[in-house]
C-alpha cells in the first residue's frame, strides 16, 4: 500500500516544478512559492487525520475513507492538464482546487499508516518495530525510485495534444493510487485494529488550558506542585497529565526540526531548478534522475546503515541514540548544501542576467569584411577592436538613465568611420549587427532573445539572420522554414543535433565563393558545468535523511503514549509542514542570489543543530516498563477514580481513563 501510495504521491510531484514553468507559464519564484505551499499544506493536513482517526473513525476507516479523496485529487489535477478543457484560468483552477484535495488525502493518512503499522507490535517487539520502519521507508522509496524515473518519461517522451503529456503524467499517479486503495481494503482480515478512544487532541488540549487556567487564578496562594500541569490534577486523571507530560517533552524537542525539512525539500525546487541551468548532455542524465537518486540511494544505505555503520559504531563503544542520529543528520544535510552552494557558483558565471531599470545588454556581430572598432555616445563600451565572424564580446550593460533613449553608434572599418542611429530600451537586451552593403557599413539593432535563469536547459535558442537583399529559405534537419528577410528565432530539443552545438546562436546566410553558406557565431556561451555535479549533494543529504527522518519516525512512535500514537505522529509530520513555510517566506521575501541562499540555510541549519544537541542532552526517553506500569490495572486507579470523584464527583472519567479502568 505505501509503495504504491509514494509512487502516486511523488510521481506526480517529480513533474510538478515543470508544470509550473513550462504549462502553466509561471516563474522560478512563484513556482517555488505554490510547490512549497503544497508540500506544507501535505504536512499539516495530518493533525485533521489524526483528529479523525483518534477520536472518530480509527485509523482504518480513515485511511480507506481519505484515500478516496486522495483518488478524486489525482483525477482533478489531470483533467486540468488536459489542453483542450477550458483556458488557462480553469487550467490553474483544477490544478489548484487537485493539489488541495490532494494534501488532504495524503496528509490525512500519514500519521495513520505509519502508526497503523506500528499497532501490529507489542510493545516488548521493539527490534521488530524498528525493522518495521526500516523496510516501511524503504517502500516508500522504492515507489518513489520507480515514480521518478517513470513519469518524467511519460510526460516528455509520450506525445498528447501535440506537446508533453502532463496529463499522462498525473494520471498514472491516479491509477497507482487506486491500487493503493485496493491492496489495503484487500489485507483488511489480517490487521490488528485498535477502535478509537475518544476526541484524545481534545481532551489534551483542554487539560493543557485548565492547567494554564487554574494555575493563574491559584498561583499567589499555591506554590507546591512541581510542574505547571500538575494543576490540573483538579479536574483530570494523574495518568492523562502524565501522558501529556510525555508527549509534550518530544514536541518541545520538535521544535528545531523544521529546518532540516526546509533543506531536504528544497530537492523538488531549488535544486531542480539549479539543475535546469546544468549540462545535461552525458548519456541523457537529467535533473529526474538525480530526484530518483535520493530514493535509489534510500534504499543502498538503509540496510547499509543499519547492517553495518552502525553496529561498527557501537562496536567502538559509542552510545548511538536516536536523537545522536538525527543530530549527525542534521549535520549531513548542511554539508550538501555546501556542496549546492559551489556548484552554485559556478553554473551561474554563464548566466546573462536581466539589465536593471535604467540600463539595457549590448552586444556586437561583426558581418563586414574586416575587424571594426564600436564606439556607443555616452559609454566606454568595447574598447578592443571585433573580429569579423567570430563569437561576440559579452552582453555589456549600456547605461540610459531613462525608459528608453536614442544614442549614436559610430563604427570604423580599415580606417573609415560610420555612424549610425539606434533606439535603445531598458531593461532589453540587444545584438548591433554590423554589415557591409555597396553604400559602406549599416548597423541593425535586433532585440536579443536571452534564455533566462526560468526557462529550461533541454532547449536552445537559435537566431536566423539574413543581411543579404533577398529572402532565403532556411531548412534544419527535416524541418523547413519560411523565407527569412531579415532575423527570426527558433527553439529547439537539445537532444537535436544542430541545436546541441552551442546553447545561444546566431546563424546567417555567407557568401563564399559564389556560394551561400551558413556560419554560425555563439551568442552566450553553454554553460558547461555538468549536472553530475549535484551527486555529491544528493549523497550527503540522503545520508542525512536516513540518520535523521528513519530514525525519527521510529522515535516519534515509541515515545507516545498507546493512545496518542497518532497525535505525535502528526506533530513529526508538523515539523516538515513548517520546514516548507520556511522555504516559502525565503522563496518570496529575501531576495537573495541563489548561492547566498544556499550558504545562508546549510549555516542555519548547523546553529539549528547545536540547539538541539543541547536540547537532547536534558531529555529523558521514555521507559518501555513505566509505559507498562501506566496501562497495568492496578496503576492509579484507586487513586485516580476516587480521588476524582471526591473532588468532583460530576465530573465522569473520560474515555481513555474508563477504557484503562475496564482493560
Amino acid at each position: 500500500n505505501e509503495f504504491c501510495e509514494r509512487f502516486s504521491y511523488y510521481g506526480m510531484k517529480a513533474v510538478l516544478t515543470l508544470y509550473f514553468l513550462s504549462y502553466l507559464k509561471w516563474d522560478k519564484d512563484l513556482s517555488t512559492a505554490i510547490y512549497h505551499a503544497f508540500s506544507g499544506l501535505c504536512y499539516f493536513t495530518p493533525i485533521l487525520g489524526a483528529v479523525i482517526a483518534d477520536s472518530w473513525l480509527g485509523k482504518f476507516k480513515t485511511i480507506i475513507y481519505l484515500s478516496i479523496v486522495y483518488v478524486i485529487g489525482h483525477v482533478v489535477k489531470s483533467v486540468g492538464a488536459i489542453p483542450t478543457v477550458g483556458n488557462t484560468d480553469a487550467h490553474i483552477a483544477l490544478s489548484m482546487v487537485g493539489l488541495i484535495l490532494i494534501a488532504l488525502g495524503t496528509g490525512g493518512i500519514k500519521p495513520c499508516v505509519a502508526a497503523f503499522g506500528g499497532d501490529q507490535f507489542e510493545e516488548e517487539h521493539v527490534s521488530e518495530r524498528q525493522k518495521f520502519f526500516s523496510i516501511f521507508y524503504m517502500s516508500i522509496n522504492a515507489g518513489s525510485v520507480l515514480s521518478t524515473l517513470i513519469t518524467p518519461i511519460l510526460r516528455g517522451d509520450v506525445q498528447c495534444f501535440g506537446d508533453d503529456c502532463y496529463a499522462l503524467a498525473f494520471g498514472v499517479p491516479a491509477a497507482l493510487m487506486v491500487v493503493a486503495l485496493a491492496v489495503f481494503i484487500f489485507g483488511s482480515g489480517m490487521y490488528k485494529k485498535t477502535p478509537p478512544q475518544g476526541n484524545v487532541l481534545g481532551d489534551v488540549c483542554k487539560c493543557i488550558g485548565f492547567a494554564i487556567k487554574n494555575r493563574w487564578k491559584n498561583s499567589k496562594h499555591d506554590l507546591k506542585r512541581t510542574h505547571w500541569l500538575d494543576w490540573a490534577e483538579d479536574k483530570y486523571p494523574k495518568r492523562l497529565i502524565q501522558e501529556i507530560k510525555m508527549v509534550l517533552r518530544v514536541l518541545v524537542l520538535y521544535i528545531p526540526l523544521p529546518m532540516f525539512w526546509a533543506l531536504f525539500d528544497q530537492q523538488g525546487s531549488r535544486w531542480t531548478l539549479q539543475a535546469t541551468r546544468m549540462n545535461m548532455a552525458f548519456v541523457r542524465l537529467s535533473f529526474h534522475h538525480l530526484n530518483m537518486l535520493n530514493a535509489l540511494l534510500i534504499l543502498i544505505f538503509v540496510p547499509i546503515f543499519d547492517l553495518i555503520i552502525y553496529p561498527l559504531v557501537g562496536l567502538c563503544r559509542i552510545n548511538i541514540t536516536p536523537l545522536r542520529k538525527m543530530a549527525a543528520g542534521m549535520i549531513f544535510a548542511a554539508l550538501a548544501f555546501g556542496a549546492a552552494t559551489l556548484v552554485e557558483v559556478n553554473v551561474v558565471k554563464t548566466v546573462v542576467e536581466p539589465a536593471p531599470a535604467g540600463q539595457c545588454l549590448l552586444q556586437v556581430f561583426n558581418l563586414a569584411e574586416g575587424d571594426v572598432s564600436v564606439r556607443v555616445a555616452g559609454s566606454d563600451l568595447f574598447q578592443d577592436p571585433i573580429p569579423k565572424l567570430q563569437d561576440p564580446p559579452a552582453y555589456e550593460s549600456l547605461p540610459l538613465g531613462a525608459p528608453s533613449k536614442d544614442l549614436s553608434v559610430n563604427v570604423t572599418l580599415t580606417g573609415n568611420t560610420y555612424h549610425c542611429s539606434q533606439a535603445f530600451e531598458e531593461r532589453k537586451a540587444y545584438s548591433l549587427i554590423i554589415y557591409r552593403e555597396n553604400t559602406g557599413v549599416k548597423c541593425k539593432l535586433v532585440s536579443a532573445k536571452l534564455k533566462v535563469s526560468n526557462e529550461l536547459s533541454w532547449f536552445t535558442l537559435n537566431s536566423f539572420l539574413n543581411t543579404r537583399p533577398e529572402a532565403v529559405n532556411i531548412t534544419v534537419g527535416e524541418t523547413g522554414f519560411y523565407p527569412i528577410s531579415e532575423c527570426f528565432h527558433i527553439r529547439c530539443r537539445n537532444n537535436n543535433v544542430f541545436c546541441n552545438m552551442t546553447d545561444l546562436s546566431v546563424r546567417l546566410p555567407w557568401q563564399e565563393a559564389g556560394k551561400t553558406v551558413a556560419k554560425a557565431m555563439e551568442d552566450v556561451t553553454a554553460n558547461n558545468v555538468h549536472i553530475a555535479w549535484q551527486i555529491p549533494q544528493y549523497v550527503l543529504i540522503t545520508a542525512g535523511e536516513v540518520m535523521f527522518s528513519i530514525t525519527g519516525l521510529e522515535f516519534s512512535y515509541s515515545q507516545a503514549p498507546n493512545n496518542m500514537k497518532s497525535v505525535l505522529q502528526a506533530g513529526w509530520l508538523l515539523t516538515v509542514a513548517f520546514g516548507n513555510v520556511i522555504v516559502l517566506i525565503v522563496a518570496e521575501g529575501a531576495g537573495l542570489e541563489q548561492w547566498i541562499e544556499f550558504l545562508l540555510f546549510g549555516g542555519l541549519l548547523l546553529a539549528v543543530c547545536i540547539i538541539f544537541s543541547i536540547m537532547a542532552c536534558f531529555y529523558t526517553y521514555v521507559d518501555p516498563e513505566e509505559l507498562k506500569k501506566m496501562y497495568s490495572d492496578d496503576y492509579g486507579k484507586e487513586e485516580d477514580d476516587g480521588d476524582m470523584k471526591k473532588k468532583n464527583p460530576d465530573v465522569p472519567l473520560n474515555k481513555v481513563e474508563r477504557k484503562s479502568t475496564r482493560l
